[in-house]
């Protein structure tokens, strides 16, 4: 039985071990860079297809990460709200040095 995590602080060191190899972590900073550019032409354009691109964009390519590179299951499905912190969190990691790709 695994225990669920109850804050975020308890389940970003387990996200972290989740987004270990470089491809996953590479993928995943993609997809979110395209998901902010997207929210940019959102609010640029006010068209909310942007919205919908931008989450298909993020998601596609972080389980792409997660099926092919990592060959685990995206926290997305157990922790949707969790995950969308750490995708963010470690995109915040990667741009500042304290998170290698």
């Amino acid at each position: 039985m695994t225990l669920q995590p109850l804050t975020f602080a308890e389940f970003y060191p387990r996200y972290l071990r989740e987004h270990s190899r470089r491809g996953t972590r590479v993928l995943h900073f993609v997809g979110t860079t395209l998901f902010l550019g997207c929210l940019v032409m959102l609010s640029a354009t006010g068209n909310w297809q942007w919205l919908l691109a931008g989450i298909v964009a993020a998601y596609g390519f972080a389980w792409v990460g997660h099926f092919f590179v990592e060959h685990n299951r995206p926290a997305t499905f157990q922790h949707p709200w969790f995950s969308l912190l750490g995708d963010f969190r470690l995109y915040a990691d990667l741009w500042r040095g304290r998170e290698k790709f």
